[in-house]
């Protein structure tokens, strides 16, 4: 009797081992896992296609290895969080961005001669550039999806907001890039209120080695009309990538309530350190200017103005700047 119980209850665990078996062979994998991994491959899969000024560009959403020859792009790059691999350390990199003359960057040449050798052995998933660039745009999308970058002077809010929001696309960061522009904005428009209801007038002339060109609306730094709000007080001020060269006779006979200054030498190498723009500028023809009499002659930190314009950090202080140094 002990022996058939002992078979009969064997016979039992057997079946109840089997079935349970059965059951873990057949079960089907944890949704909340398939839940978390899809999102996850979809996006790293994702093409998206840019249009831009030179073309368009076909990359995947969130590319890993970046070169950035454009400042602007890199401080709004470094603002989002975004790592870069590769940076033009051999061009004068403004003081701000500091940080990307480390080694552990990639030095991809200067603004206007690219080191197409390295860039090519980085193996690149995008390459961003602006005007500097644009001689080098068909040779750099050879080696990876190339996307011009460049700010519309005839527009530069329109475009530079294009730009940040196309940012915000290919890295899923729009909300974020979003909550930036909206801080310039509110910055620009506190600016533009009161240079509009000053009613003054503005001049803005870039110093490079004693030679003087004038800036106006439409310019690399008609910002300060167009989105600033100053007068200009010479509306038929050519509009050409240099300026147009005036002289200081010029700057006496205009007047302007206000001499906004940008000193190129502050970011040329092979400019004397000794030769600023203030020694330049305040000679006796100007100092019989409403500016300089006022004390309305504005330094604009050309790092900014000159360098990297187009950036959530350069045209963001570039707004501030302005709203600091003029005496309102």
């Amino acid at each position: 009797m002990n022996k058939k119980l002992l078979v009969l209850f064997m016979a039992v665990l057997m079946a109840v081992f089997t079935a349970a078996c059965g059951s873990n062979s057949a079960a089907p994998a944890t949704p909340a896992t398939d839940a978390t991994k899809a999102p996850e491959a979809a996006q790293t899969s994702e093409e998206i296609t840019i249009k831009h000024k030179l073309g368009e560009a076909k990359l995947k959403k969130n590319p890993k290895t970046v070169v950035s020859f454009d400042y602007g792009v890199l401080d709004s790059l470094d603002k989002l969080g975004i790592e870069v691999a590769g940076v033009a350390q051999s061009s004068n990199i403004p003081p701000y961005l500091e940080k990307f003359k480390d080694a552990k960057y990639t030095n991809v040449g200067g603004l206007k001669e690219p080191d197409f050798e390295k860039i090519n052995a980085m193996k690149p998933d995008v390459i961003f550039i602006s005007g500097r660039q644009e001689p080098a745009y068909e040779e750099l999308n050879k080696i990876a999806p190339t996307i011009f970058m460049g700010v519309d002077n005839e527009k530069y809010m329109e475009s530079f907001k294009e730009n940040m929001k196309t940012l915000g696309t290919i890295f899923g960061k729009e909300a974020q890039v979003d909550e930036e522009l909206a801080k310039i904005d509110e910055s620009i428009k506190k600016v533009n209120e009161k240079a509009t209801a000053s009613g003054k007038n503005a001049l803005i002339v870039l110093v490079n080695e004693g030679k003087l060109s004038a800036y106006g609306p439409g310019s690399r730094f008609g910002m300060i009309h167009k989105e600033l709000g100053f007068t200009p007080v010479d509306k038929d001020i050519k509009v050409e990538g240099h300026g147009q060269s005036v002289s200081f006779e010029y700057i006496m006979e205009k007047d302007p309530d206000y001499l906004f200054v940008v000193d190129r030498g502050v970011v040329n190498k092979n400019q004397d350190a000794s030769t600023s723009a203030q020694q330049t500028i305040e000679n006796d023809l100007v100092k019989n200017t409403k500016a300089f009499k006022n004390g309305n002659i504005i330094y604009l930190d050309a790092n900014y103005w000159y360098l990297s314009g187009g950036g959530l950090v350069s045209t963001g202080s570039m707004s501030e700047e302005v709203m600091k140094e003029v005496k309102w």
